[in-house]
C-alpha cells in the first residue's frame, strides 16, 4: 500500500491512498482509492464478489473517505479513519486488509450465530466449571494445608507455582473456598486484549473469534471473558499477585485481596512501628521527613512487600516513617474516603447540629467499600492514640484533622478551588472521626 496523506474529520483523521487498480487476492479485492464516487458505482466497481472491497472519498462529505465492503449479497458502506491505525470502529489495525478481514469474521459470527451469541450468557459455565473441578479442589486442599502448617496469608512458594499454572477461574474458585480469605467485594479491571492463537472465553466458555482485540482481560485476576460476557460477570475479582506490580499506587481493594488481609500491608507495618516507638515524638505527622527517605521506604515495600525493614536501625527517624504512611494514601488512584462519598461527606460536616453530624457521619460510612471502611477504622484508631499522648506530640485531634483531611479525601474533580473551599470540611470530618471513633466504628 503507498504511503498516506492525512485529512482532519472532526478530531479524528481521514486517510487518503494514492488511486491504483484493484488487484485480486483470495477471495478478497484489494481496494485502492477510486476517488469521488458514488455508492453505485463502488457497488458496480465491487462486481457483487463477496468479500471485496474499495476505498473512496464521499460524496455527502468531501474529504472523508469510506470503506465499500461486499457481504451478505450486499455492499455496506464504512466510514473510515487514521490515527496512525485504520478504523471504522473500536478497533485499531496496521492494515486495511486486516480491518477487512477482521470485520468479515465478525460479520460472518453474528449473522451466521446471532441466536446463539444472544444466548450466551444465559447458561454461562462461570458458576459450574465442571472441567476444572478436580483441579479447584486439588489447590483447595493445597491452600488448606498451608494454612494448617503457617498462618501467614500469601501461600508457598510450591501452591503459588501449582496455582499458576491452572486458569484464573479455577484460582479464583479455589481461593473463594478457603475460609482464610477475606471476602471484599471487587470489580473486575477489564481492558482489551488481543490473544494468540485460539481462545476461549471463562464466563460462557465459546470460542473468541476475531483477528485482534477479540475479548477482554482482566488486569488483575487474568479472567479472559467476551466484551458482551463481562457485562455479566459478578464482583468477584481476586487479584492475582504476580500481576500487582506495586504497592504504593495500587488500588487499595487489589492490593488486600491480592495479598488476602484485611488492610493494605503498608498500614499495618508503619503503624506497627510507629506506635511501638514514635506516640510521644514532638510533631508527629505533623513535622516531615526527609523526602529522599520516605522514597526509599516506598522503594522497599514496592519492591519487598511485607518483608521491607523500617526498623529505627535503618531507619531512626520516626517522621520518615510517618510521612511514608501518608505517601501511601496520597498515591491512592482512589482515596480511602472514595470519590463516590466525597460529596456526602462534605454536606455532613455543614450539619450545625453536632448529634445530627455525627449521625449522618456514621451513615455516610457505611457507604464505603470494605476495605477502605477497615482501613480507615483502623487508622482512626492509631490517631485516637496519638491524641492521646498530646502532652508529649503536642498533636490534638484538630491538628491531625488539618494533616490527613485532605490526605484521606479529595475531591472528584482536579481542582483546586475546590480543594481550598473544601478544607476546613476536610479537616472537621477527621477530626469528627478521632473523636468518635469508639462510636463511629
Amino acid at each position: 500500500m503507498p504511503k498516506n496523506t492525512s485529512l482532519r474529520y472532526g478530531n479524528r483523521t481521514c486517510i487518503s491512498y494514492s488511486k491504483r487498480p484493484l488487484v485480486p487476492r483470495g477471495s478478497f479485492v484489494l481496494g485502492r482509492f477510486h476517488g469521488i464516487i458514488s455508492r453505485e458505482q463502488a457497488d458496480e466497481l465491487l462486481g457483487g464478489v463477496e468479500g471485496a472491497y474499495i476505498l473512496r472519498e464521499s460524496q455527502r462529505q468531501p474529504g472523508c473517505y469510506t470503506l465499500a465492503l461486499r457481504f451478505g449479497n450486499q455492499t455496506l458502506n464504512y466510514r473510515l479513519f487514521y490515527d496512525g491505525k485504520h478504523f471504522v470502529g473500536e478497533k485499531r489495525f496496521e492494515s486495511i486488509h486486516d480491518l477487512v478481514t477482521d470485520g468479515l469474521i465478525t460479520l460472518y459470527i453474528e449473522t451466521k450465530a446471532s441466536e446463539y451469541i444472544s444466548k450466551m450468557t444465559t447458561n454461562p459455565i462461570y458458576e459450574h466449571i465442571g472441567y476444572a473441578t478436580l483441579l479447584r479442589e486439588k489447590v483447595s486442599r493445597r491452600l488448606s494445608r498451608s494454612k494448617n502448617e503457617s498462618r501467614k496469608t500469601n501461600v508457598t512458594n510450591e501452591e503459588h507455582t501449582a496455582v499458576e499454572k491452572i486458569s484464573s477461574l479455577v484460582r479464583r474458585a479455589a481461593l473463594t473456598h478457603n475460609d482464610n480469605h477475606f471476602n471484599y467485594e471487587k470489580t473486575h479491571n477489564f481492558k482489551v486484549h488481543t490473544f494468540r492463537g485460539p481462545h476461549w472465553c471463562e464466563y460462557c466458555a465459546n470460542f473468541m473469534w476475531g483477528l485482534i482485540a477479540q475479548g477482554v482481560r482482566c488486569s488483575d485476576c487474568g479472567l479472559n471473558v467476551h466484551k458482551q460476557c463481562s457485562k455479566h460477570v459478578p464482583n468477584d475479582c481476586q487479584p492475582d499477585l504476580k500481576r500487582i506490580k506495586k504497592v504504593y499506587c495500587c488500588d487499595l481493594t487489589t492490593l488486600v485481596k491480592a495479598h488476602n488481609t484485611q488492610r493494605p500491608m503498608v498500614v499495618d507495618i508503619c503503624i506497627r512501628e510507629i506506635e511501638a516507638r514514635g506516640l510521644k515524638s514532638e510533631g508527629l505527622y505533623r513535622v516531615s521527613g526527609f523526602t529522599e527517605h520516605i522514597e526509599d521506604v516506598k522503594m522497599a515495600f514496592d519492591r519487598d512487600g511485607e518483608k521491607a525493614d523500617i526498623s529505627a536501625n535503618i531507619y531512626p527517624d520516626i517522621n520518615i516513617i510517618t510521612g511514608a504512611l501518608k505517601l501511601y494514601f496520597r498515591d491512592l488512584p482512589i482515596p480511602v474516603i472514595t470519590y463516590d462519598t466525597y460529596s456526602k461527606f462534605i454536606e455532613v460536616a455543614k450539619i450545625s447540629n453536632a448529634d445530627e453530624r455525627l449521625e449522618a457521619v456514621h451513615e455516610v460510612l457505611m457507604l464505603l467499600p470494605p476495605a477502605h471502611y477497615e482501613t480507615l477504622r483502623y487508622l482512626m484508631i492509631h490517631l485516637k492514640k496519638v491524641t492521646m499522648n498530646e502532652k508529649d506530640n503536642f498533636m490534638n485531634a484538630e491538628n491531625l484533622g488539618i494533616v490527613f483531611g485532605p490526605t484521606l479525601m479529595r475531591p472528584p474533580e482536579d481542582s483546586t478551588l475546590t480543594t481550598l473551599h473544601d478544607m476546613r470540611y476536610q479537616k472537621l470530618i477527621v477530626q469528627i472521626l478521632i473523636e468518635n471513633e469508639d462510636v463511629l466504628f
